[in-house]
């Protein structure tokens, strides 16, 4: 039987957001948005739906003069993301 997919990971761009921490220790809103070819806005609005949902960490601080976000998943946000994979699994094989 197929298992329900977690409809916060189950948008693209929250989906690479959570891809992206969960093989790093922290990472830098910049890179997130280099790396996902989002715009800031978006990227803004779907890293605040995943830090409500306990999913990530965020910390805002200032490198110099210029505001600094870092994003870092936590252990919800790990335990959901295997989940999901696997919950995504039961589509792929579902005989298995």
């Amino acid at each position: 039987m197929y298992n329900k997919l977690d409809p916060l990971l189950h948008s693209e761009l929250r989906l690479a957001i959570v891809s992206l921490l969960i093989h790093t220790d922290k990472a830098e809103f910049v890179y997130i948005r280099e790396k996902t070819k989002a715009t800031a806005g978006n990227l803004s609005v779907q890293i605040e739906k995943l830090f409500v949902a306990g999913y990530i960490s965020v910390k805002k601080s200032f490198r110099g003069k210029k505001p600094l976000t870092e994003c870092k998943i936590t252990r919800k946000g790990i335990a959901s993301f295997e989940k999901y994979v696997n919950d995504l699994k039961t589509y792929i094989e579902p005989d298995q």
